[in-house]
């Protein structure tokens, strides 16, 4: 085991990001056009991150499975994006983000990046709307914010609910611009299955085109990984069912530390699971909370009769309802962590008071929401004494206008009309706040390899607040990134085109070739499907909202055998020479088999409950925190490194303390 040099600069917290520009080596311009990288993904990090390098002059690859970047998970976010704009002068500041984030977190994220993110947030937001990103105004034509889990200020900026979708086509047109002046040279339909490191450095990879199924070298002089999360490991969770580990993992296994896997947010506010039909689940944006209640039945005797289809939840009066986060936690209400607010959903409904057919479900109800509005809008319009129904219409146009599309959403998976009936949700597993270790400078373990948005483990600590995946996202394409591999490339601008006809090259693409026969050259007694599901099971029921070493320990052994059984009987129809869907999925399960045992390993070592990682071992056992997150400050305030050696079981530990000078360690309480 080693201690792990995170490489942050000197001096004053809020001067280490401007000094440590000032001082890091530049490419001059004339240079630049030598130099080439390959960006892998294309969703938020890795298209703002290749629109900027090309932006700056070096020649840019680009990579990704979908048929175009406009397909990116990154799209599918809702809520809003954070920014320490303080635009409703309620005293938010940088600090006052670095701070929520860090507290956010459990006090297990790096103190140096997280202020680096807080201070680049509001360039963030100018770059957005330069970009023609259509966030929302208020009347008098400012930027309007929204809050969010977490915190006791205002700092989300929003499209709607569609705020993902707007930032990916600015960053989409961002890389358009730099792909019609040539800068940018797009793989779409490819995937990246393995790296390539020459003399100790990332010097290319070995991809696949999933059209026609022949394998391709490329070269460059670095290479940045933003592909994303690994939350598909669970099989049913909020990510598009491409969403995978393999890039980031097949860096893993060439020598870039895995950090922190067992860090896994749990989103509150999911459409329950109707059946084992299921292969997705669908995100209810977390900026419902704003203006929905989360209610169960007081009585286990309603919440039965609700199940069974003899009451309706309108049928319930007020004092036979329980606002349970507003009960627990009367200080943050609704808008409690994400963390916080899956397991007490995940309490009352083990307790039985659920509300649909499985007993896996909580309310969202907007009830409130349309009185209160609907009430301000008719003394804006001048309407007094309105009638109930005439102050329902006019609050549920507000709601509409605000959250209109994610409710049309539900009506459509659910055939309720929310507007009518509360909206069910239960958690579901949504983000991953481990990924690859990086430095100050985003850099792997691997020279020359980079690592950004959710597929690094950074920012976010144990649990990542509301809107910050969004900031993470473009704060490391458009303002980090760029300033930070200039540095490392400045020292190969001598060095030439990389050639890939060399014995490096052709060591790692027999590798490739060689996984993808062993692959094809299963017994066929299951499908990739099968194998899917039932790790994702074994990840659920072992390492999902509540962990103890018992089922961690079985969790290992019973991922392990899982392995042993998929490469001997797994079923892939077709060929390899071909469009093969399945082979795909394939090779993206098998990563998966071995993450999860990683995964579960790293729960297991980490006896301590932070953030999403929650251990019964370690409780509050009194006093008015007595069944939350109990931290291990003294034994486990580190990130946890895994250095890959063969199998997930024989990984390595390395650790990087985590120091805190500008923030004191507390119980993190929401009373």
């Amino acid at each position: 085991m080693s201690i792990l040099d995170a490489k942050i600069p000197e001096g004053p917290l809020a001067e280490k990001w401007t000094n440590h520009k000032n001082n890091i080596n530049l490419v001059n311009p004339a240079n630049k056009r030598n130099i080439d990288v390959i960006v892998i993904g294309t969703g938020l990090a890795g298209g703002s991150a290749a629109a900027t390098l090309a932006e700056l002059g070096y020649n840019v690859k680009t990579f990704c499975y979908q048929d175009s970047p406009r397909r990116a998970h990154s799209i599918a976010a809702q809520g809003g994006i954070n920014a320490a704009k303080n635009y409703q002068g309620d005293g938010d500041s940088n600090y006052r983000l670095f701070y929520d984030t860090v507290k956010g977190g459990d006090y297990r994220s790096r103190e140096a990046n997280t202020y680096r993110l807080a201070e680049v947030s509001a360039n963030i937001i100018d770059q957005c709307v330069a970009q023609g990103v259509p966030f929302a105004r208020e009347y008098g034509g400012m930027l309007d914010n929204r809050s969010f889990g977490g915190v006791l200020v205002s700092r989300t900026f929003y499209a709607k609910g569609q705020t993902g979708q707007q930032l990916l086509l600015g960053a989409y047109s961002a890389m358009n611009r730099q792909i019609n002046r040539g800068k940018i040279k797009p793989y779409n339909r490819h995937e990246m299955l393995d790296i390539v490191k020459i003399d100790g450095k990332a010097r290319g990879i070995i991809a696949r085109d999933l059209v026609t199924g022949e394998i391709e070298r490329h070269s460059a002089h670095a290479v940045v990984l933003a592909t994303g999360g690994y939350g598909n490991v669970f099989y049913l969770s909020t990510n598009a069912m491409g969403s995978n580990v393999t890039a980031a993992w097949k860096a893993h296994r060439r020598g870039a530390f895995f950090a922190n896997p067992c860090y896994t947010q749990i989103h509150p506010t999911c459409i329950p699971v109707s059946g084992d039909h299921q292969s997705k689940l669908t995100l209810m944006s977390e900026s419902l909370r704003n203006d929905g209640r989360i209610w169960v039945p007081k009585k286990k005797e309603d919440a039965i009769a609700i199940r069974e289809g003899k009451k309706k939840p309108t049928e319930l009066s007020e004092e036979e309802r329980d606002y349970y986060l507003e009960r627990r936690y009367p200080a943050f209400g609704n808008l409690v962590p994400r963390d916080v607010a899956s397991r007490a959903a995940k309490e009352r409904c083990d307790a039985g008071f659920g509300v649909n057919k499985t007993g896996e479900a909580v309310y969202l109800d907007f009830a409130s929401a349309f009185s209160r509005y609907g009430k301000e809008e008719a003394l804006v319009h001048g309407i007094k004494n309105a009638s109930e129904e005439e102050i329902y219409k006019l609050g549920a146009a507000v709601v509409e206008n605000k959250y209109g599309n994610l409710f049309q959403m539900y009506e459509k998976i659910v055939d309720q009309n929310p507007y009518k009936t509360p909206m069910m949700i239960y958690p579901a597993v949504h983000y991953t706040m481990g990924g690859l270790w990086v430095d100050y400078n985003l850099q792997t373990t691997i020279e020359g390899c980079y690592c950004a948005g959710e597929a690094n483990f950074s920012d976010h600590g144990a649990n990542r607040l509301g809107a910050s995946a969004l900031m993470q996202g473009l704060a490391d394409g458009y303002f980090v990134l760029p300033y930070t591999i200039g540095d490392y490339l400045s020292h190969d601008i001598r060095t030439g085109k990389i050639p890939t006809d060399t014995p490096e090259f052709d060591a790692v693409e027999k590798d490739v070739q060689d996984r993808i026969q062993k692959l094809m050259s299963g017994s066929g007694k299951h499908s990739v499907d099968y194998f899917h599901k039932k790790l994702g099971k074994i990840m659920w029921n072992k390492c999902g909202m509540s962990r103890n070493a018992k089922d961690l320990e079985s969790a290992i052994s019973e991922i392990a055998e899982l392995r042993k059984e998929f490469w001997t009987d797994v079923k892939i129809p077709g060929t390899a020479k071909e469009m093969n869907t399945e082979l795909e999925k394939a090779g993206r399960v098998a990563d998966f088999l071995e993450l999860g045992e990683l995964f579960a390993k790293d729960a297991l070592h980490r006896n301590e409950s932070a953030g999403g990682h929650y251990r019964e071992e370690s409780v509050e056992t009194s006093g008015e925190q007595k069944g939350e997150a109990l931290r291990d400050d003294e034994n486990f305030k580190y990130v946890a490194a895994w250095e890959y050696k063969g199998e997930p079981k024989d990984a390595i530990l390395h650790k990087e303390d985590l120091i805190f000078e500008n923030i004191e360690l507390k119980t993190r309480s929401y009373k």
